[in-house]
């Protein structure tokens, strides 16, 4: 017999979209249910290990209250915990790892600590239940509604039926649009369909954005922490993709955006003005500490452009070829470590650096692998409304500027930026134009009561690769976490909320109430 548990809401996934849209949910009243297939929450922050991607006026606008309180809570628990100097503790825009990537570059385990802060009044109150170690594997349906869903317990064994008037996928692959037979598209849609300048000729499915297994490591001078030579790494190390002459373990590659630029780059800050990789990610700089004898030398993430893996899918393929794409992404990632250790020019002429430790106590880890591989593309939902290049592309809006939506649920910015892809190997970086999250987008064309809450919103493969980062992830849930908790105090669909303008009105006002954004504002500040 499977034991039964109910709520209000149901959340399958605790990453950045499934945690924000738990915290609006039951800040608005709401009775949730949250599960996890790791032992982490917070997805792209924490076991995928990813700093946080944000736009340039992050500072000052252009997120959710709440993501701008998780960015505070992030800077105070340095200020509280770690023994910065003067200097640091001061600095109102604390960036722990003085990364280049972002703004807010830090340790995954301090986002976690604060996600779990964040979370606590309401799993402590009852409000929220956080099932980790839990995967979907049976969405039950009748007609346009998911009545049910079956989660494995992957850690304890057994089965739960969990029940609820509304369901939200934030998954990091959109799990439940498969098993719940939900409308939905993968991989690259087909220019005729789109009418998307860089869409693709013909549709292919399996041609998706690339994957990245992340791993922590630290520099400590004159040592030797050279790993075993991973299984895969002479293939790996005469492996040339197909948009470069250049091996891929090597400090230079053919730009995937541009087939006729070769970036080049080397390890650590150097006086000839290479792009160093070390300080791109670089999470934790111990300069910033009173006592910076604390840590043995700077940590930071690989995920560098030598450890995107592009060979094959792991979505719309059978689970043995799942199973060996995700094996081969990790040998990627160790055979890059291998060959920074042992192979990697240095530019003092020599070879090696074996004083490059893996920090899997970063992560979590024994291995220094993040616990779960990056993931830039999901499953995305057939929606009312698809967002396309043309609403977002610097280009295509020209004199237009920002488009907007009455019915906008949210902001975000970056750049339309996609990595090479598992079948063309295509990618590229477009300008882009500050954007809106419209409702539309949230909303599947057929099932009533079932919402993405993460990447996995009605966007075409293009306009994905602006809407796939943090900040957006985040709005995306809070919005769909407060569009399911609103539905179910009034008791109607969340499509009834979009077409109803009286409860549209009072859906929106209840987003301004949290301290969403959802228009930028103005039409001139980016340009």
């Amino acid at each position: 017999m499977i034991n039964k548990m109910k709520a209000d809401i149901v959340i399958v996934g605790g990453g950045l979209g499934g945690v924000s849209a738990a915290l609006s949910a039951a800040r608005i009243g709401a009775r949730v249910i949250m599960t996890e297939e790791s032992d982490w929450i917070g997805g792209q922050l924490t076991s995928q290990a990813v700093p946080p991607d944000e736009h340039p006026w992050i500072e000052q606008f252009g997120c959710t209250a709440s993501y701008r309180e998780f960015r505070n809570r992030v800077r105070e628990y340095y200020r509280r915990h770690y023994p910065l100097n003067a200097k640091a503790a001061a600095n109102p825009t604390l960036n722990p790892g003085n990364g280049w990537v972002s703004r807010l570059a830090h340790e995954p385990k301090v986002a976690l600590r604060v996600l779990q802060d964040m979370l606590a009044p309401y799993v402590n109150g009852g409000r929220v239940s956080i099932l980790l170690n839990t995967r979907p594997i049976e969405v039950i349906v009748e007609g346009d509604e998911c009545r049910s869903l079956i989660v494995e317990q992957i850690d304890i064994g057994g089965q739960l039926e969990l029940i609820a008037p509304m369901y939200l996928d934030a998954t990091e692959l959109g799990e439940l649009l498969p098993l719940g037979g939900i409308e939905h598209v993968t991989g690259a849609e087909a220019r005729s369909e789109t009418g998307e300048p860089h869409a693709m000729e013909q549709a292919d499915p399996l041609d998706m954005q690339s994957i990245t297994h992340v791993f922590a490591v630290d520099y400590v001078e004159g040592g030797n922490f050279t790993i075993n030579m991973p299984e895969m790494y002479n293939y790996w190390r005469s492996f040339i993709p197909s948009f470069s002459q250049y091996p891929i373990l090597d400090w230079k590659t053919m730009d995937p955006h541009n087939p006729d630029r070769i970036k080049e780059y080397t390890m650590f800050p150097n006086k000839l003005k290479l792009v160093s990789l070390w300080d791109y990610r670089r999470i934790f700089d111990p300069s910033q500490l009173a006592e910076p004898h604390l840590y043995d030398g700077e940590v930071t993430l690989v995920n560098w452009p030598q450890n995107d893996y592009f060979v094959g899918p792991i979505i719309g393929v059978s689970q043995e070829e799942k199973d060996r794409h995700l094996y081969q992404a990790k040998q990627l990632s160790l055979s890059l470590l291998y060959w920074l250790q042992t192979e990697a020019p240095r530019l003092d002429g020599g070879k090696g650096y074996p004083g490059v430790r893996p920090r899997g106590d970063v992560l979590g880890t024994v291995d220094g692998l993040a616990k779960t591989a990056y993931i830039r593309e999901s499953r995305r939902i057939r929606a009312r409304y698809t967002i396309t290049e043309n609403d977002v592309s610097r280009e295509a809006r020209g004199s237009n500027g920002i488009r907007t939506y009455e019915d906008s649920v949210g902001i975000g910015s970056y750049h339309l930026d996609l990595h090479p892809t598992t079948i063309s190997q295509r990618g590229f970086y477009i300008p882009s134009v500050p954007y809106e999250i419209p409702l539309g987008a949230l909303l599947p064309i057929r099932v009533r009561n079932l919402l993405p809450a993460c990447k996995n919103i009605g966007t075409t493969q293009v306009s994905n690769g602006c809407y796939r980062l943090h900040p957006t992830e985040w709005n995306i849930g809070e919005a769909a976490g407060a569009l399911a908790a609103f539905a179910v105090k009034r008791k109607c669909s969340a499509h009834d909320v979009q077409d109803q303008s009286d409860l549209l009105q009072a859906y929106l006002k209840q987003l301004d109430d949290l301290g969403v954004e959802r228009h930028w504002p103005n039409q001139s500040f980016w340009e």
